[in-house]
């Protein structure tokens, strides 16, 4: 579906969605919390409050997988297309038939993506989604090493089979693992208009080459993570507990929260002020002043996570120096391992 700016909503801005031709909001809804799988319990009657928000804030970018929650979230946001006549862009993902999280480069192509798989994954998606046409269908995972896997020309061939059929419009990646190099190859080739990829005050390595390369070709930044699954909040402290079946139970395990905490606190010294009332508006704000990024899809399940998120965008970004500033306090690491 082709986003357009909601009257409602004037304060929010839009932007290009790569070579697309689409625009879509600044901010997107990340739909992974609202599929009752990993991150502890969610009630659907407040998830539905939560994207209804999002629609009144003027965001127009949800993004969701078939992984969250079996079609779950999907599922949800078909709920959404049917209560609602505004229109917005969905993107959603096909998982990896090994359900392996990240990729690794030795994995063969065909335990991940064969195309019988992909095509049922898209059959499947179209009815969790109510209709049919998606918009933006990504890799849930990727390694560059299947470019040069044998199965990949047959790959290729399955989309370009989907699209003519009109059931894909556009083909997209998300990085799974930590390492933002890991799609160089696939953004050169030229086979897809966007690319999600980790990013935020913490893990910057992006910034290096793929948000350059990604400019040059014209393929769209989808940011996912702004607030290290949680860890730029502002809210975790060295004593939070997590629920056993939230996955921050182990992203944050043994040390890693109280380290989590003590640079988060330092960040949060550097960047609230004039332009950012609170560090998790800080870091949205830090992903908007790069000119690469076309959204950035945070987390929300609650109708106080969409309008905060939302009130980040406003056009008033980090310049040159505070960037600077921020860079400063990269911090490399892979806390899904």
């Amino acid at each position: 579906m082709t986003a357009t700016k909601p009257s409602a909503a004037p304060r929010m801005r839009y932007r290009p969605l790569g070579r697309t031709g689409l625009e879509v909001s600044e901010i997107g809804f990340g739909g992974w919390g609202i599929g009752k799988s990993m991150w502890g319990r969610t009630d659907d009657a407040e998830s539905m409050r939560a994207l209804h928000a999002a629609l009144d804030c003027g965001i127009t970018y949800f993004d969701t997988a078939f992984a969250y929650g079996h079609g779950h979230s999907e599922r949800l946001i078909a709920r959404l297309r049917k209560e609602s006549s505004a229109q917005f862009t969905v993107s959603t993902k096909i998982p990896p038939r090994n359900m392996e999280w990240p990729a690794r480069s030795s994995t063969a192509l065909a335990l991940a993506f064969p195309p019988d798989w992909i095509r049922l994954c898209v059959e499947r998606s179209l009815r969790n989604l109510s209709t049919d046409c998606l918009t933006l269908y990504q890799f849930h995972v990727w390694t560059d090493s299947w470019l040069k896997d044998p199965l990949w020309p047959a790959v290729v061939e399955t989309f370009a089979a989907l699209k003519k059929q009109g059931k894909i419009r556009h083909a997209g990646a998300s990085i799974g693992d930590d390492d933002p190099e890991t799609a160089l190859g696939l953004v050169r080739s030229g086979f897809v208009d966007q690319i999600q990829v980790l990013f935020n005050m913490f893990e910057q390595r992006p910034l290096d080459r793929l948000f350059p390369l990604c400019r040059e070709k014209g393929v769209a930044v989808v940011v996912r993570c702004p607030f290290d699954e949680g860890g730029l909040t502002g809210a975790l402290r060295p004593d939070t507990r997590f629920e056993p079946e939230d996955f921050r139970s182990h992203y944050f395990g043994g040390e890693r929260l109280a380290e989590t905490c003590r640079r988060a606190d330092a960040l949060e010294t550097l960047v609230v002020g004039k332009k950012a009332r609170t560090l998790p508006e800080a870091a949205l704000k830090f992903c908007l002043s790069f000119d690469a990024v076309s959204t950035v899809i945070p987390g929300m399940r609650k109708v106080s996570h969409v309008s905060a998120n939302a009130a980040a965008s406003d056009g008033n970004y980090f310049d040159a120096g505070e960037l600077e500033a921020v860079a400063a306090h990269r911090w490399v690491r892979n806390f899904y391992q």
